[in-house]
């Protein structure tokens, strides 16, 4: 029996975690469940999975979520509400799907509490994955991916020698506008952006995939938690999104991880890991699959993969000032206050003002987000 803790619970990657929880019943309980605002759908959860304990991260809702709640249940509210799930004792494995940088801290407090944390939280290892790395082998602590990419390179990985890998390679959908020229992106509405060919997301996610932003944040999380760096990480487009990555050895060997894309798969081997189990999920047939295709990426006409690699290699609080320029940038396109070429117009000339601390502790990273954030609602 696994203990999880899933911060997110409300949200695509946490839904699908309680479809997990369904399949392996008697194998999986969730002993804690966290969610931002979503009173009504918390509630729900809560007289379905029975937690011990639950939060809210947004202060405002914690009485109408307390009143409602069977006796027993511990309430939790903000930042240390969060902390407070991941530090249960009863926790074996804290799962972070929380948007945004809010499940930074407690990240690294499940960590320095000896939990498994599993990641689908891209901003965790983007923002800090020197520390959270260095803090997950102090405490002897596994850092698992959640998400389908890393997960596929998780996979291929086990059991390698770590001189023997050539490259990584991410593979990415190409989003909706794959094929539209530079000069149309110009006139795309955040409607167009939202429409995602393979994969069904949250809004914020599906505006990463679009401009590839979301491929470039992987590529960061991809280079600490497998130690490689930025450039021996690569990106391929694959439309069909059969193919989740691939690992490229020394030798010329290539291994792929390949399923129907359905997030409940890196989900559940989080929590089975090392060990497979039998579930409800459809098996792939090859035989009605269409043709599988690889592209390189345009780095002209999204320059999100650049961005990136220049974040990545330069290290430091560099990544954290291209992600919040990024989360800044994106509602204001889907708010209309800025063309779709504007987002990774705006993160670049943040990029281009910051003056770049390598840091050992959260203190600097958090400051560069604030000021990163400031200059994009600036320049938006």
């Amino acid at each position: 029996m696994k203990n999880v803790v899933l911060l997110g619970c409300t949200g695509s990657i946490g839904q699908s975690t309680l479809k997990v929880a369904a399949d392996l019943r008697g194998q999986m309980r969730l002993v804690g469940l966290a969610a931002r605002s979503s009173v009504e759908a918390l509630e729900r959860q809560t007289h379905e999975w029975k937690p011990k304990a639950v939060a809210i991260y947004d202060d405002k809702y914690h009485g109408t979520l307390k009143g409602r709640l069977p006796s027993g249940v511990k309430c939790h509210t903000g930042l240390d509400g969060l902390v407070e799930l991941a530090t249960m004792p009863e926790a074996d494995i804290v799962l972070v799907a929380i948007v945004g940088t809010a499940g930074l801290q407690p990240a690294l407090a499940a960590i320095r509490a000896g939990k498994t944390l599993a990641i689908a939280s891209k901003e965790i290892l983007v923002m800090a994955g020197e520390i959270v790395m260095r803090e997950a082998r102090k405490h002897g602590v596994k850092v698992l991916p959640v998400d389908s990419e890393h997960s596929a390179i998780f996979q291929c990985l086990e059991g390698r020698h770590p001189e023997d890998v050539r490259r990584l390679l991410l593979t990415a959908s190409g989003g909706p506008f794959r094929k539209k020229t530079k000069a149309e992106l110009a006139d795309v509405t955040a409607a167009d952006a939202l429409r995602h060919p393979t994969w069904n997301m949250g809004s914020k996610i599906t505006i990463d995939s679009a401009t590839l932003f979301n491929k470039g944040l992987e590529m960061i999380e991809a280079r600490w938690l497998f130690g490689l760096g930025m450039d021996r990480v690569g990106v391929v487009v694959h439309p069909q999104s059969i193919v989740h990555s691939m690992v490229e050895f020394v030798d010329g060997s290539v291994l792929a991880q390949l399923s129907a894309p359905d997030m409940r798969y890196p989900i559940q081997y989080v929590i089975t890991h090392p060990r497979r189990q039998s579930n409800t999920i459809p098996f792939t047939d090859f035989t009605k699959l269409p043709p599988l295709t690889f592209e390189t990426p345009d780095a002209d006409k999204f320059p999100a993969l650049r961005l990136a690699r220049e974040a990545g290699t330069t290290g430091g609080t560099m990544p954290a000032v291209m992600n919040a320029a990024n989360e800044v940038a994106v509602p204001a396109f889907m708010n209309g206050k800025i063309r779709f070429p504007r987002i990774w117009e705006t993160v670049e000339k943040v990029m281009s003002r910051h003056q770049t601390v390598h840091a050992r502790t959260l203190e600097p990273i958090i400051e560069a987000d604030r000021w990163a954030r400031e200059e994009a609602a600036r320049l938006c």
